[in-house]
């Protein structure tokens, strides 16, 4: 049985993309609420013909790429790519040296909505002739323009658009890209055009309208758009939770450890924040509470982190095919102030549940002296989760 193997080249910054200053690159930009890689690299995952997936990516992308990739299999240490897309590529290559397999195949992050067909095609044209990619016909009437000038119109029905997944005979596409290198050609824009370079014959097959690469703002519009088509199931679940203070130095409050001269008491870490978040998940879901999911009784969540516990309802609503839209948080407390760290707050939380920090609400009111709360004795926190799923 042949082995097949996949590259994920996530190396690159993305600029077209657009996106606010300090934003993530556009592989790690979410739609659907869920980073574009990590669809990316699901697909693959999910493919029962592919047994190892090496993702090539920037060195300052580790912890991006660590939440992207959580949850999913046959995925191998991500190794740091280069200057270039094609010494990327190459990193990629000798990342697979030790295995060997038979065949590779070589994908854009920026595609996540490469169907499982367009895989299988891929897999078999390469086992076919050595060499294949994807192509699309061009619908367009092509020019040649210099400047504001038309210059000559090319025949369409010669050419394609070019996709990804490329598939290759892992030996022929390793010797295709230690040759370039050799020659100093860092100047191909894709693999196929690599495997070209050195005399192989590359074959084309049918590609997918639907394998779009996401290189514009509008191309996320419009991918966010198709992701919500397909979750129209819209629910709203609220939750409330209550701890009180004892003796202590800090509370931890939406993941953050805030200093204070008392802590909350609980079971596990007592963060009010996540514990009304969770039955928020859950309300939405009709999926139980936390004590039913994770009950105080049970030892093993004596003091556990309760970002553990929303990491466990997130995969809930990922298990129905369903994605987090947005939370809204509200804290009733006098002391500690919540203010000054509402925004570690909501990075923590965003990056839990995977979706933008704006997309996370962090309120906090004081009880002007009244109720258990106005007298310190301790906190509370209602939450309100916005999720959608498939019909």
């Amino acid at each position: 049985m042949s082995t097949i193997a996949v590259i994920v080249v996530a190396a690159g910054r993305g600029t077209r993309a657009g996106g606010t200053p300090g934003s993530p690159a556009k592989q790690y930009r979410t739609i659907g609420g869920r980073p574009v890689l990590a669809r990316s690299l699901e697909a693959f995952s999910s493919h029962p013909r592919v047994s190892a997936i090496v993702t090539v990516i920037h060195p300052d992308d580790r912890d991006l790429y660590a939440l992207s990739s959580e949850g999913l299999g046959k995925l191998v240490d991500p190794v740091t790519g280069g200057a270039t897309r094609q010494e990327s590529v190459r990193k990629g290559l000798a990342a697979l040296e030790a295995s060997k397999p038979e065949i590779v195949l070589i994908h854009d992050a920026a595609r996540p909505f490469v169907p499982a067909d367009v895989i299988d095609r891929a897999i078999e044209a390469a086992k076919k002739t050595g060499a294949a990619v994807p192509v699309l016909p061009v619908s367009d009437t092509i020019a040649v323009c210099e400047g504001d000038s038309r210059g000559e119109t090319l025949d369409r029905a010669k050419l394609r658009s070019v996709q990804t997944p490329q598939s290759f005979r892992y030996a022929d596409i390793t010797a295709a890209h230690k040759k370039a290198a050799e020659e100093g050609r860092e100047d191909f824009t894709d693999d196929g055009a690599v495997a070209s370079h050195i005399g192989l014959t590359v074959s084309v097959f049918a590609g997918d309208p639907a394998n779009t690469k996401l290189t514009t703002p509008e191309d996320f519009t419009r991918a966010e758009e198709r992701m919500l088509a397909n979750l129209p199931d819209i629910r709203t679940g609220t939750g409330f939770d209550v701890h009180e203070f004892v003796p202590g130095d800090h509370v931890t409050l939406g993941g953050v450890k805030i200093p204070h001269d008392k802590k909350l008491s609980g079971h596990s870490d007592a963060d009010v924040v996540l514990h009304a978040l969770c039955d928020a998940i859950f309300g939405a879901l009709g999926d139980g509470d936390i004590g039913s999911h994770f009950p105080p009784s049970d030892m093993q969540w004596k003091g556990a982190e309760s970002s553990k516990f929303l990491a466990f309802a997130r995969d809930r609503v990922k298990a129905r095919g369903g994605m987090i839209a947005n939370v809204d948080i509200s804290v009733m407390s006098e002391a500690p102030k919540i203010g000054p760290h509402r925004e570690a707050m909501q990075k923590k939380i965003g990056e839990v549940l995977g979706i933008a920090p704006d997309r996370v609400g962090i309120k906090a009111t004081t009880m002007e002296g009244l109720g258990f709360v106005g007298r310190r004795e301790g906190l509370c926190a209602i939450a309100t989760a916005t999720i959608r799923l498939p019909l």
